[in-house]
């Protein structure tokens, strides 16, 4: 599976707002929907991006991909 653009979109938007709801506000998706494409994009990527259940802090790895998400959705949107 290849990594697409809505799957960084919506990895920023939990990683953000701190939640998984307020992210799916900000993206006008569901809560659900945002936590299945986390998962998803958790699993292709093999590591967990946050710590706990409550998505609120990011693993190391996590703030990584979080600086590489955000450049390649500048890059994309520019």
């Amino acid at each position: 599976m290849a990594i697409k653009l809505e799957m960084l979109r919506c990895f920023a938007a939990v990683a953000t707002t701190g939640s998984l709801a307020a992210a799916a506000d900000l993206l006008g998706r569901t809560a659900s929907a945002v936590s299945m494409m986390l998962g998803q994009f958790e699993a292709h990527l093999g590591a967990p991006l946050f710590e706990g259940e409550r998505k609120s802090r990011l693993t190391p790895f996590g703030r990584t991909t979080l600086a590489e998400a955000e450049r390649a959705i500048a890059a994309f949107d520019g």
